[in-house]
């Protein structure tokens, strides 16, 4: 008997079998029922049928045995994607969702072994139909990490704005016993709590800012008339108290006038500072130059250091990856190069790294006004 045919003549068996194994997957299978354990399972094996009794020429079988086969049109998912989006909600790790398809793909060939005794078990079907497990299993993969990765993405955010509501408590609290003036001992410990609040504040941001951006938000942008010139001789002053051991010098040349987020532009000064000190070479100068263009603005942050590996200059703006750059010891969550460049190309512009001569700069372009898309091309007339 081939393959397909046997399938579906031994489907009862063959999903009573997916049932008991899906019912090892502990904690999660604990209190799901039989319908919940299936889940869909009967619509991949055929799927996995109809995939056998197709027609295939070596690019789709090529395509498929690296999980790329075509989608069905119409379909919004395929069994195997819903299967795994339920799996996910019902709290399954991806391991256990593996562990599915192995344990099928073993059950349905021995079974099949043990019914084709008296003929030899065509080879093709062998091959297709692990072709066709391996597809599922790609598409269940991809569409559960996804599923997990959002949810964790959600779950952060959420916890990241609930967090201020508490935090805002102290940060007040703290201010009012620095006024109250009670005594060195209670305005030391005042002064601690509130640099000890900016800094978890600054920690919730940039968790809230990563969070948007991996939900496809991107960071908010509300834009104003803004001088550059003036909002970051401002903003310096601050840098400087922030760190006082490494001097910090503004130059700014021309007309650095346009229409940005000034809060955000703040944000991003600030983070290429704290990058240019944290790695750069101790108590030296840290140079920020303001250029002024006809269309743009650009932003220098120079720092001396030893030279960064070309290959490792990109690297610097993934998140939560330093590259070989040292491990950050200060708690923060190393999302600064990120946000900085998310920050940049929410308005349009874009940052980018050299390093040679021991001398490091990260430079940041910004349009001066908003780049709106070109209208389309009216019709061609006839």
């Amino acid at each position: 008997m081939r393959l397909a045919d046997f399938i579906l003549s031994d489907m009862e068996a063959i999903l009573t079998r997916w049932e008991a194994f899906a019912a090892t997957s502990m904690p999660a299978a604990a209190h799901m029922n039989s319908l919940a354990l299936r889940n869909h399972a009967q619509q991949i094996l055929e799927a996995v049928v109809a995939d056998l009794r197709t027609t295939q020429g070596r690019e789709a079988q090529e395509a498929k045995s690296m999980g790329l086969a075509p989608k069905i049109i119409g379909a919004s998912e395929t069994a195997a994607q819903t299967h795994a989006f339920l799996r996910a909600k019902s709290g399954f790790d991806i391991r256990q969702l593996a562990a599915e398809y192995r344990a099928l793909r073993a059950s349905v060939l021995s079974r099949w072994m043990v019914d084709c005794q008296a003929e030899a078990p065509h080879l093709d079907d062998i091959i297709r139909f692990n072709e066709a497990i391996d597809q599922a299993l790609a598409e269940s993969v991809d569409f559960f990490s996804t599923q997990v990765d959002q949810a964790r993405n959600l779950l952060l955010g959420i916890l990241g704005h609930d967090l201020r509501t508490p935090l805002q408590s102290i940060q007040m609290t703290a201010h009012y016993l620095a006024a109250l003036h009670a005594g060195d001992k209670v305005s030391a410990a005042a002064s601690r709590l509130i640099n000890s609040g900016a800094r978890m504040k600054a920690l919730l941001d940039d968790l809230l800012d990563f969070n948007r951006t991996k939900l496809g938000l991107g960071i908010n942008i509300a834009r104003t008339h803004v001088d550059l010139g003036i909002l970051f001789a401002d903003q310096v002053e601050e840098l400087r108290g922030a760190h006082p051991d490494h001097p910090v010098e503004l130059e700014v040349r021309g007309d650095c006038r346009g229409m940005w987020d000034g809060h955000r532009l703040e944000q991003l000064l600030a983070n290429l500072v704290a990058n240019a000190v944290k790695y750069g070479t101790p108590r030296a100068v840290v140079r920020v130059v303001v250029t002024g263009k006809e269309r743009d603005v650009r932003i220098d942050v120079i720092n001396s250091g030893p030279d960064i590996d070309p290959a490792i200059l990109g690297q610097l703006f993934e998140p939560l990856n330093r590259g070989a750059q040292p491990a950050s010891t200060d708690g923060s969550l190393g999302l600064g190069l990120y946000i900085a460049q998310e920050i940049a190309k929410g308005h349009g512009g874009e940052i980018t790294a050299r390093s040679a001569a021991s001398e490091t700069t990260f430079t940041a372009r910004l349009p001066r006004f908003p780049i709106h898309p070109a209208p389309p091309a009216p019709p061609l007339s006839m």
